[in-house]
């Protein structure tokens, strides 16, 4: 790139730095920072530091700063979305619907004050419907939701971010959810607490307490972007297969929901209702395509063994359903009945 274009490329930035509304203060540093760099070219400086700038102007400028999303505050409504969404686990729903309730209250008083309630921990065996509560808790309030990936992380600048001496630094995830989210109050679920590598575990626990503690997410700061971020709009909740790699300085931030395992008749009344119904809408089948009989349903329920959660059983309807799509387009006819005689054609 030669001066005239990188002259021509600063330009650019003063005006997207001028199309948004930023905190004044965060302005006036990328500001000074566009200034800094121009100067620079001006006497031979190195272009390099144009496309980091260039980076960190795009950033600030793509975060929701100034942009939320209007909390549905029926509670009714609430109720409705969990029952569609969740059969049976009364108990776990009851609990999320109080945690709403406290909410609703506190946001009928400040409309975007902070949150004061420890974040719901969903804790239990794979399957067992810790992510969907967290979907069904952002549906119900009508807010964005994002995912944040803890399996594997194994450094606490996977979600702080890197400072932007080097060209490869980019935000951390917590940043880039935002981003995703297009909103500041968005639900946020931290998924997977218990895998986070054990020699990043303390330092990653460390920005877990600062995200999760009222008192200091106000000012959340991420070495990229390095400006203090409000997320004390943002709703975090969490999940794990058990609590024993959890600190306990995080577990005191955290309230903590046992998620139960499913009973095969539970599992059967699920996938009755829920799993199959949705497979087939997916896979553009019609109810007179395919039938499955209930005395059918046991060898769907436990094809290899006992399973907690209903994970194994939603593969297993997924295959069933696939195989018939199959049978369908190769014109081996229009609809099909599963019974016990030809199960096995379909689970093999």
């Amino acid at each position: 790139m030669d001066n005239q274009n990188s002259l021509s490329e600063i330009e650019k930035l003063k005006t997207h730095l001028q199309s948004v509304t930023l905190p004044a203060n965060l302005h006036d540093k990328a500001l000074e920072q566009i200034e800094r760099i121009n100067l620079a070219l001006k006497h031979g400086g190195n272009i390099s530091q144009l496309d980091i700038t260039t980076k960190y102007i795009d950033w600030i400028i793509s975060l929701p700063w100034d942009k939320r999303t209007d909390d549905n505050l029926d509670v009714q409504k609430a109720k409705q979305i969990l029952d569609k969404n969740h059969f049976g686990l009364e108990k776990i729903k009851t609990r999320v619907m109080e945690y709403l309730s406290v909410i609703i209250l506190q946001k009928q008083k400040a409309p975007i004050g902070t949150i004061h309630a420890p974040s719901l921990f969903f804790v239990g065996l794979a399957g067992t419907g810790k992510t969907t509560f967290a979907i069904s808790l952002a549906e119900a309030l009508g807010r964005k939701f994002v995912r944040i990936p803890f399996g594997g992380l194994s450094s606490a600048l996977d979600l702080r971010g890197q400072s932007k001496t080097s060209p490869e630094a980019e935000p951390g995830m917590v940043i880039r959810a935002l981003r995703r989210a297009g909103s500041m109050n968005p639900v946020i679920l931290l998924d997977e607490l218990d895998r986070i590598t054990p020699e990043a575990r303390a330092a990653i626990m460390g920005v877990l307490i600062e995200l999760l503690d009222p008192g200091q997410n106000n000012s959340f700061t991420d070495y990229f972007i390095d400006y203090p971020v409000d997320l004390s709009q943002v709703l975090f909740v969490a999940t794990a297969n058990n609590t024993n790699d959890v600190a306990t300085a995080v577990l005191d931030r955290l309230e903590v929901i046992q998620m139960p395992s499913y009973t095969d008749q539970e599992k059967i009344m699920i996938a009755k209702n829920y799993v199959l119904p949705q497979y087939m809408k997916m896979s553009g089948l019609t109810e007179e395509s395919l039938k499955i009989e209930d005395a059918v349903w046991e060898h769907l329920t436990r094809p290899l063994g006992f399973d907690a959660g209903i994970r194994t059983l939603e593969r297993t309807i997924e295959g069933v359903v696939r195989k018939v799509a199959l049978k369908i387009v190769s014109g081996q006819g229009t609809s099909f009945v599963i019974n016990e005689v030809n199960v096995k054609e379909f689970i093999g």
